[in-house]
């Protein structure tokens, strides 16, 4: 190991408060994913936006592709 790397224990408390970052930490990741792919290759990304499938471009205009259907609420538990 190189001098200047020292190992330290990770504490229960510790390893719940990294954990609690995680679901940041993973959106995070997506959304930048999600901009890196317009930014580097000028494609076309497809999500869905208000209860719309639309299509994105790199230099921000959105197209409608389509209407999604009115989803079921499904209440907890049920």
């Amino acid at each position: 190991m190189p001098a200047n790397l020292r190992r330290t224990t990770l504490t229960e408390r510790g390893m719940q408060i990294a954990e609690k970052r995680i679901p940041a930490i993973a959106a995070k990741a997506g959304h930048d994913a999600y901009w890196a792919t317009l930014r580097h290759t000028g494609a076309v990304t497809v999500k869905t936006a208000n209860g719309q499938v639309v299509e994105r471009r790199r230099d921000g205009s959105v197209t409608v592709i389509m209407d999604l259907p009115v989803g079921k609420r499904v209440k907890q538990g049920h």
